[in-house]
């Protein structure tokens, strides 16, 4: 298995408080890996093509902005190298565009722009469902942190990268991984006429979390693992853990119509209501 691809760490910023819990959580993530830090901000164009404002307004503010974010940064991780970028064009196709494979992004949950009771900005909606590189939402944390990272897991070649990933969090962190493989009976399994063995289906998935792990427990020998096979929706499931976690890790699955790398329902459902950040991984 390959060490991780991480070369730099993105974020997206624009001045908002959730861009800020994003910053933070970028220094963090930066400094834990000593690789560096560029912090991006990605200037729209007025809807129409409308000139209301000089160019050189927007960048001048821009600019002065960054700047403040990269003295939180050193403030925060002096020896954290740190860089700033302003870009001009839409946002999410922008940021989508920078997660690559040696880049992971991380963005607030909602930006300034974001609707008031919206869950999760459009912006990091259309980048956690089509970067290609690893994408961190950053969303407020709930309840008491635990040094905790929860990921999911099923039988599926998707969820290997992000089982990778959530191993590696955890080495740099010294957490936890919680791995959780949520399971449910078939619809037909109520029917009066078929009968099920619930120990042996509940040994069989429990065979399925054991084998998926056995190549990281031995990678990283360090990180104390918990295994759960609750019977229940994985996205429920999920949600629930998140109450607890530092970090949500979560695969994507599946390719549109059009060829774009989409989330699955369950990624989606964590993504939208996780109570701390979640990490979308892909290979």
């Amino acid at each position: 298995m390959s060490e991780s691809t991480t070369k730099f760490v993105i974020v997206g910023y624009d001045g908002s408080e959730g861009a800020n819990r994003a910053l933070e959580w970028a220094a963090d993530d930066a400094a834990r890996r000593g690789v560096p830090l560029r912090i991006v901000h990605v200037l729209a164009p007025w809807p129409y093509d409308i000139p209301r404002y000089a160019p050189d307004v927007f960048e001048d503010g821009a600019g002065r902005m960054l700047s403040q974010a990269e003295e939180t940064a050193r403030k925060r991780h002096p020896e954290l190298e740190v860089s700033t970028q302003v870009i001009s064009g839409q946002p999410a196709k922008v940021l989508r565009e920078q997660a690559g494979a040696e880049a992971t992004v991380v963005l607030g949950s909602r930006g300034l722009g974001g609707f008031a009771g919206a869950l999760l900005g459009s912006v990091s909606t259309h980048v956690a469902t089509h970067a290609h590189g690893p994408v961190v939402v950053v969303r407020p944390r709930e309840g008491t942190a635990r040094n905790e990272i929860v990921v999911g897991v099923d039988d599926s070649p998707e969820s290997e990268p992000a089982l990778a990933y959530a191993f590696e969090q955890a080495n740099l962190r010294g957490a936890t991984v919680r791995a959780i493989h949520a399971w449910q009976l078939p619809l037909n399994a109520y029917a009066p006429e078929i009968t099920y063995d619930l120990d042996e289906i509940r040994k069989a998935q429990q065979q399925v979390i054991t084998d998926r792990l056995a190549a990281l427990r031995e990678r990283y020998p360090n990180v104390a693992v918990s295994e759960e096979t609750p019977s229940a929706h994985p996205a429920n499931a999920l949600i629930d853990a998140s109450s607890s976690a530092d970090l949500v890790v979560v695969g994507s699955r599946g390719m549109g119509a059009l060829g774009s790398i989409l989330l699955g329902s369950v990624s989606r459902a964590v993504l939208h209501h996780a109570h701390c950040p979640v990490a979308v991984v892909r290979s």
